[in-house]
């Protein structure tokens, strides 16, 4: 019983980094839309937003990491081949 629990443990594991590695994605397309919007902003309140944009992707990327290397230390984290495509 011992190993049917470390292999779902570590099959939960891969699907957490999965979704670890798409939010780590998500907050660097949201800095690039930030500044994407900021370049074609037309007034100040689309400053403000692209701002919130920006803060909001900074946060989500930080606490992505923090989770990332909370898995690394606990041998939880798998990185993936050079060659593999996370979807």
């Amino acid at each position: 019983m011992y190993n049917v629990i470390s292999v779902s443990i570590i099959t939960l594991g891969k699907h957490s980094n999965k979704h670890i590695r798409e939010t780590l994605e998500l907050a660097r397309q949201l800095t690039i839309l930030a500044d994407a919007g900021e370049a074609d902003a037309q007034d100040d309140g689309c400053c403000a937003l692209y701002a919130a944009v920006r803060d909001c992707a900074y946060r989500i990327r930080s606490e992505a990491e923090r989770e990332r290397a909370e898995h690394k230390a606990n041998g939880t984290w798998d990185e993936p081949s050079r060659h593999a495509v996370v979807r």
